[in-house]
């Protein structure tokens, strides 16, 4: 007998072939048989019309603190997503040694968006070594998980304070190799970094891992290609701003160092930014010259960030600001409400210093897209502009008047960009590249200013609006070649899973483990944003559900029935080695010495 058999279904497997109509049967957590299935199981769906395919696999999330305390990693699963990887970006929880805790805490709040009163609050910080925090977090959870160790976390415990702005000894590299080392050993899956501009630490000093040399750099890379199963990920100056040439070259000998492949986030596309794509795809090329993996992150277009002059975030980075959005809320708000600091406020905003900030600083246009008092929930959905001409202000002072009776938790946006048929058939021509991934969700983090779990029920929301359904049903849009969903469940679910080299997930063949998603193509994708306060510490986030997905399944039991979370957690930590298989690169023996 099956536990579960899923019938009548559109099986789309994962692997780009072309979806057929099959019944899938599960046994003991894994897909027993595919095809005809005339035996009786404990559970029966009826999948007519719906689509099943693999869990899908998210390989940039910071889950690393939630799911300490929410062990379905919400909302995610609702997304249909099955796996996630944590630990990006040179930030992860451990190590700890010392008093780095403190530190990671502080420095997690602001360069991830996480508010400080959860991380205090919802974790015991009870851990020194990655060994130490992989076993406090090796539980059930609704997903399985998989986290890497960061190179800021790893310098901080190494080199104390001195981690800020120093540089590391040879004696200090050699330390922070053998602590990696010992991470990777305890199942660490990769090692990740930063040296992007924006990523400062609680204090808004660069991050530890800003401060470390090319030769730091390789040599703590190189540490990985003596433990199976790992990988590189990282974010540069260059992810934002155009790669330099040491920048392509450091990320090679990276790649080649580690016997691994890199991948650094993330890829914005848009048909005006055509010829930036181009430069920076130019850098896998190289990579791929010389024998070695790069990989851009790239994301389908979702719910667009929103701010707030809680979390202040960006708006700290305005010329003039940072002072007054790091005071306490209730001096904050004496600060906004007085005429002279508003004044000097909106200078620097439009100061040339501000650079590319000044677009944010476009008072105008911004939108109210969620208000929380009596007060202004008239003011919900309209403009600063509309609002401002119907008070008789200027759109400066309507702004601030009405986030200060919101108690500073107005969500703000600008306006959506147009899409043009352009920006779509460019996107689609970035997602087919092999010099990139979907990926980049950021899920777990930033919590004010966006949900970025949607970015699967996105994906598939393009292919519903856009024409790529499988069969033979007319695109809504003329494209040249629109993206096919057996295309987009490929990219979700199958091609980050073989760059992670995990071990039978990503697919739907028999034996292979029964992480699924069962959902409807013609309604498939992702509703609105909307604030949640249900962190610990009575901290807030926001939340975005999903539309068509039916059932989510992880090894074989069902993380959402009907659209909704059940509560049931089958998922289990992952560790590098036991759960993922060593992906080489072309090149490895071709790896230059640190130097």
């Amino acid at each position: 007998m099956f536990d579960l058999v899923i019938s009548r279904a559109t099986v789309v497997d994962g692997t780009g072939a072309p979806a057929r109509i099959a019944d899938l049967g599960v046994r003991d957590g894994r897909i027993a048989e595919i095809g005809t299935i005339e035996e009786s199981a404990r559970r029966t769906i009826d999948a007519h019309g719906l689509v099943v395919a693999p869990g899908f696999v998210d390989i940039h999330t910071h889950y690393d603190a939630q799911l300490f305390w929410d062990p379905t990693a919400s909302p995610s699963p609702l997304h249909g997503v099955t796996t996630v990887f944590g630990g990006n970006c040179g930030f992860s929880l451990a190590p700890a040694e010392g008093t780095a805790s403190d530190y990671l805490m502080r420095m997690m709040a602001k360069v991830e968006g996480m508010p400080l009163a959860a991380l205090e609050q919802g974790l015991e910080w009870d851990w020194s070594s990655f060994s130490e925090w992989l076993d406090r977090l090796d539980r059930p959870f609704a997903v399985n998980a998989g986290f890497l160790c960061g190179h800021s976390a790893l310098r901080r415990s190494v080199m104390g304070e001195a981690a800020v702005g120093g540089e590391a000894s040879p004696a200090q590299i050699e330390e922070m190799a053998r602590v990696l080392a010992r991470a990777l050993a305890a199942g660490a899956m990769g090692f990740s970094t930063s040296t992007a501009p924006p990523h400062n630490d609680g204090a808004g000093q660069p991050v530890p891992s800003r401060a470390a040399s090319r030769h730091e750099m390789i040599a703590l890379a190189s540490v990985l290609k003596e433990h199976p199963g790992t990988t590189l990920e990282l974010i540069l100056a260059g992810s934002l701003n155009g790669f330099t040439e040491e920048e392509i070259e450091l990320m090679t000998a990276m790649s080649l160092g580690a016997n691994r492949p890199v991948n650094w986030n993330v890829l914005g596309v848009s048909a005006a930014n055509r010829a930036f794509c181009e430069r920076q795809l130019h850098a896998s090329t190289i990579a791929a010259n010389r024998g070695a993996t790069v990989i851009a992150l790239t994301l389908p277009p979702g719910n667009p960030m929103r701010m707030t002059f809680l979390s202040g975030a960006p708006l700290d980075g305005l010329p003039g600001w940072r002072e007054v959005i790091a005071l306490p809320v209730d001096e904050r708000i004496r600060a906004l409400s007085n005429p002279e600091v508003r004044r000097r406020l909106a200078a620097g905003a439009a100061s040339e210093e501000a650079g590319i900030l000044r677009g944010i600083a476009n008072w105008p246009v911004l939108q109210f897209v969620e208000t929380f008092s009596p007060a202004t929930r008239q003011y919900q959905g309209r403009s600063v502009a509309e609002v401002a001409a119907a008070r008789r202000q200027e759109p400066f002072d309507a702004l601030l008047d009405i986030v200060i009776a919101d108690g500073l938790r107005t969500g703000l946006r600008p306006p959506a960009p147009v899409e043009t048929e352009e920006d779509r058939e460019l996107r689609v021509e970035i997602w087919r590249d092999p010099r990139t991934m979907i990926g980049g969700s950021d899920a777990g983090a930033h919590l004010d200013q966006m949900c970025g779990a949607t970015y699967s029920t996105a994906l598939l929301a393009h292919v519903r609006t856009h024409g790529g359904a499988h069969g033979d049903r007319a695109p809504s849009v003329a494209t040249r070649r629109p993206l096919s969903l057996e295309e987009a469940v490929h990219m979700l679910s199958d091609a980050p899973a073989r760059l992670y080299g995990l071990k039978q997930r990503g697919r739907i063949m028999e034996g292979w483990r029964a992480d699924l998603v069962v959902f409807d193509p013609a309604t498939v994708g992702f509703g609105p944003e909307t604030t949640r306060t249900d962190l610990p510490g009575g901290a807030s986030r926001l939340y975005t559900e999903s539309t068509g997905i039916e059932y989510v399944f992880v090894n074989g039991e069902a993380v959402v029935a009907e659209g909704k979370l059940t509560g049931v957690t089958p998922g289990r930590l992952l560790r590098s080695g036991r759960d993922t298989e060593t992906v080489p690169v072309p090149g490895a023996h071709r790896a230059p010495a640190p130097r």
